[in-house]
């Protein structure tokens, strides 16, 4: 009985034994488990699932608790790269740098230097106790200078630096700083994937800021966020240094343009700034049209580079004839050519006159009525000269009659007694060669269309109607036509129909260089908007002959600066400029016939931008009083 009892307690206690083990192995496998799984979901990346896993097995525990602050490492690593990789704005950058960083280890305040070429270090951001500082980042370090600055040291050491400063150095190194106190100071190096020193991020925290291990991990960790900032820092930097320099390559060929013709100096480089002043005016407006219009940042970049560009294509544009201020001038005013028939024909007819006094013997009234006679052929061809001359100007239309009065003087002929075919260019020789040579000496009339003043147009110069551009314009049958009397009949202004097909063929050429370029993918409207400022919301402007529905609002405003800052331009050979009333005047008109857009040329009164480019670009004689409220559209609010 003693033995079958002992078996059957043994057996019992087995069993509770067996069962009380049961329970624990399964309480220590779901830890284990648990654990397991967030193994899993660590390997995935997957930090979203909560997780706990503590144990009442004191070694589980803590490798649960180790695991748990794995995963926030790793997370938090995470999401300060992406963080970082994800901000494009430098400050913002090395402000999220600078806020994470404190956030993470717990630091008082941090500071960001930039390193440069010389070596030293440029204070670039700074925060303390939780909000951006005034007044810091602090001057440059140099070498040679700070050495003794934590952040100098870590540079020139490149490894990292624990240390304390005393109120005497914060006062040193920082004196617009208000809190002058003991700080310990923790300085890291900011190294690039070539091992070149991008930076140093220096940590401020108080002296007694923790146990010697638990400083140990804040530098661990911080030394392995700093090669993803030095990273992107450098990667930022880079990008905003490319861009800097894209915006300066821009504005260089603006200005070289400008330069090239000093009748149009200036345009490229104040239509963007009436560009930009159109565009702040449609972000303030509260209602109308323009109650939805928001810009970003990468579209207010997209704006300032097309109205840099807008007029790019005037580089292929010949000087000569961007700058043409009357008919007759090609590279230099060919009036000068015809004032010396003029004098050949004068001295030709007191040749002749004196001839004939000495061959025939004339004196006495004969004599005097003979010179008369020249005398008054010289004040004919005086005057006749002379409305050459004012016909040449252009600045008045012409009629029918001195159109037709130009072509009876051109009927005038003097003799031509040297070889007009040497000393020439081969391409000018080629076309005076269109004709046989006349045997000198040769009387020609005082004016002429002559075939050699016509220059063909090459297949490179023609453009299909099936264009890859979408052009839709009229290409003369000559690329030149320089003769005299055409040129000199020239109704209005100094332009041919080939020369003005030339200068506004300068928006064909803007839109063919604008679309070879590769522009990242936020610039890629920039050849719409530069390439539409001569469009008229009724189909037709060129190069396009687009519709107002067809364009987008910044190339109607691009449209809408061009033509004002033209018109009130004080540098122009072929016009006065004109006053800000005159100005208004003639673009509402131009509104009212749908060249330009309404609501665009409304908001540029609403919004007083007129006034503000007056003041500043305008002579002071050419702004005079304007009553615009007479002009304006529906009513709507600029705030």
């Amino acid at each position: 009985r003693l033995r079958g009892m002992m078996l059957l307690i043994g057996l019992c206690a087995l069993t509770v034994a067996t069962v009380i083990a049961l329970a624990i192995a399964r309480l220590i496998a779901r830890s284990l488990n648990r654990l397991t799984q967030a193994a899993r979901d660590f390997n995935a990346l997957k930090f979203d699932r909560p997780f706990d896993a503590h144990s009442f097995v004191i070694e589980i525990d803590r490798l649960a608790v180790a695991m748990g602050a794995m995963k926030n490492t790793i997370s938090r690593l995470l999401a300060i790269g992406a963080l970082l990789g994800g901000e494009r704005r430098f400050d913002r950058l090395l402000d999220e740098i600078v806020a994470e960083t404190i956030n993470v280890t717990g630091a008082r305040g941090g500071i960001v230097y930039l390193a440069e070429p010389d070596g030293s270090l440029t204070g670039a951001l700074a925060r303390f106790d939780g909000r951006p500082l005034g007044g810091l980042p602090p001057p440059a370090l140099r070498p040679g200078e700070n050495d003794d600055h934590p952040a100098m040291r870590a540079a020139l050491a490149r490894d990292s630096v624990q240390t304390e400063v005393t109120p005497e150095q914060v006062a040193r190194w920082y004196p617009n700083f208000a809190q002058r106190q003991h700080f310990g100071v923790l300085a890291i190096p900011l190294e690039n994937r070539q091992g070149d020193l991008v930076g140093v991020l220096m940590l401020s925290q108080d002296p007694d800021s923790g146990p010697e291990a638990e400083q140990a991990d804040v530098l661990a960790f911080v030394e392995a966020v700093s090669g993803t900032a030095a990273v992107a820092i450098e990667t930022n930097r880079l990008i905003e240094e490319q861009r800097r320099l894209m915006l300066a390559i821009i504005e260089l060929l603006a200005g070289a343009i400008d330069a090239k013709s000093p009748y149009t100096s200036g345009h490229c480089q104040r239509v963007p700034v009436l560009m930009e002043m159109l565009a702040e005016a449609a972000e303030h407006a509260s209602d109308g049209p323009f109650a939805d219009f928001h810009l970003s940042a990468e579209q207010w970049e997209e704006i300032h580079v097309a109205g840099w560009l807008h007029d790019c294509g005037k580089v292929t544009s010949p000087e000569y004839v961007i700058d043409k201020a009357t008919k007759l001038e090609t590279i230099y005013d060919r009036l000068h050519e015809v004032r010396m028939r003029f004098e050949v024909i004068k001295r030709e007819a007191e040749a002749a006159c004196w001839r004939e006094i000495a061959e025939s013997g004339l004196s006495g009234d004969r004599r005097i009525e003979r010179l008369e006679r020249l005398h008054a052929l010289w004040r004919t061809l005086d005057e006749e000269f002379a409305f050459i001359a004012s016909a040449n100007i252009g600045g008045e239309s012409m009629s029918q009659e001195q159109v037709a009065r130009v072509r009876e003087i051109g009927r005038r002929t003097w003799t031509r007694t040297l070889d007009d075919r040497i000393g020439i260019s081969h391409e000018e020789a080629a076309r005076k060669a269109r004709l046989p040579a006349p045997v000198l000496p040769t009387v020609e009339p005082l004016l002429a269309d002559r075939p050699d003043h016509v220059i063909q147009r090459g297949d490179q110069d023609r453009i299909a109607p099936d264009n890859p551009w979408g052009f839709k314009v009229d290409v003369p049958e000559l690329l030149y036509n320089r003769g005299e009397i055409y040129n000199l009949t020239v109704t209005r202004g100094t332009l041919t129909e080939e020369e003005r097909f030339k200068i506004n063929g300068h928006m064909i050429e803007t839109i063919r260089m604008l679309m070879r370029l590769p522009f990242p993918r936020h610039l890629r409207n920039v050849p719409e908007i530069a390439g539409g400022h001569h469009e008229k919301m009724d189909g037709t402007g060129y190069p396009k002959r687009l519709r107002r529905d067809e364009m987008s609002l910044p190339a109607r405003m691009m449209a809408v600066a061009d033509i004002f800052e033209a018109l009130t331009a004080a540098d122009r050979p072929y016009k006065k400029a004109k006053s800000l009333s005159e100005s208004i005047a003639i673009m509402a008109r131009m509104r009212d016939n749908a060249h330009i857009d309404p609501d665009v040329f409304d908001l540029f009164l609403r919004s007083g931008a007129y006034r503000r480019y007056a003041e500043r670009f305008m002579q002071p004689d050419q702004i005079d009083a304007i009553e615009v409220e007479s002009l304006f559209g529906d009513l709507y609010e600029i705030s």
